[in-house]
């Protein structure tokens, strides 16, 4: 598969795999036995770039992620995550307290079955702890042969230049899109550009929803956290669906899927960025990694981004509460 450079030269394969959604959020989990032989999978199909964090399960994740790619673990770029404060099984609220990443650290090099962590993200902006004490944190875990890079999820574009003067910043996480674009004008591109640092594009197929696989109709199950968004009510998503017949159209004359298109369109934005599309299901891995030879034109990316300026996407794209933990 081809590759692109992150920040200090971290080179990883265009399209990662995220794993967040093998067992936990989506209100179904694949057995460990399965997850372990889809990221499997997803190494022999060229995949070297695996995102998971400490909370996904809580815990869990990180484990089966780790088992997966432990007889391949030269072949491959681990990313993890440290920053919420787990208390009995559940997220209860953030702790990037430097003692605390260190332990978040010790704790996930054990689940994981390796040696260094070659990415480690601040999961949230912890408002209690200054960005310099957290990126001097991670640094000196980079110094201890712990940790190889640093990364930031959902931060503002200041807090990353406050992160990126104490310890390089290789990678940002940020939810982009189609239908979330919020990168383009919040300053968060201008700054990677600026500072050298990757865009990691999570939720790159709208949490599902920009395949053509969800809508009006579409039964979500109580323990799917996509229920609690406010996109994927049965109003929002009728009225969104106006995004996914675009896609569908472009998709048709290009001979590719919806997915395949939402991840070509975000491939071709900037050489830097590297969406991570998770999936329980081979096939859809298939197609998400096809979407890398998916090549639109200067113009057709004009047009598509010219009609989709068009449709008010409805919705925001977490409840308010959640929305404030972003962009610190």
């Amino acid at each position: 598969m081809k590759k692109r450079i992150l920040g200090q030269g971290l080179e990883v394969t265009a399209l990662g795999f995220g794993c967040m959604g093998l067992n936990f959020s989506y209100g179904y989990a694949l057995a460990n036995e399965e997850s372990i032989k889809l990221v499997r999978d997803a190494v022999d199909l060229g995949v070297t770039f695996f995102d998971t964090a400490e909370v996904y399960g809580p815990y869990t994740n990180e484990e089966i992620v780790g088992e997966a790619l432990r007889p391949v673990r030269d072949q491959v770029v681990i990313a993890t995550k440290f920053g919420f404060n787990i208390q009995d099984g559940k997220m209860a609220g953030t702790n990037s307290r430097p003692e605390q990443i260190k332990k978040v650290a010790d704790a996930s090099l054990k689940r994981l079955g390796i040696d260094v962590i070659d990415l480690f993200y601040q999961h949230r902006v912890d408002p209690n702890v200054p960005i310099e004490d957290v990126a001097g944190a991670v640094k000196d875990l980079i110094a201890e042969g712990k940790v190889k890079h640093f990364g930031l999820s959902e931060p503002g574009a200041q807090t990353v230049r406050k992160a990126h003067a104490v310890q390089p910043v290789t990678a940002l996480q940020n939810e982009y899109s189609l239908w979330t674009r919020g990168p383009e004008t919040n300053g968060i591109l201008e700054a990677c550009e600026e500072l050298g640092i990757g865009l990691v594009a999570y939720s790159p197929l709208g949490k599902g929803f920009l395949t053509g696989a969800m809508g009006k109709d579409s039964k979500i199950a109580e323990n799917d956290f996509r229920k609690l968004l406010p996109r994927f009510t049965p109003e929002a998503m009728e009225k969104n669906q106006a995004l996914v017949d675009l896609i569908r159209r472009v998709g048709d004359e290009k001979k590719a899927t919806p997915a395949q298109i939402a991840l070509a369109w975000l491939l071709a934005q900037k050489p830097w960025i590297v969406p991570i599309p998770g999936t329980t299901k081979l096939h859809r891995l298939e197609e998400n990694l096809a979407a890398a030879e998916v090549e639109l034109t200067s113009t057709e990316i004009a047009e598509l981004d010219e009609a989709a300026a068009k449709i008010q996407v409805e919705g925001e794209r977490y409840p308010e509460q959640l929305m404030k933990t972003t962009g610190l």
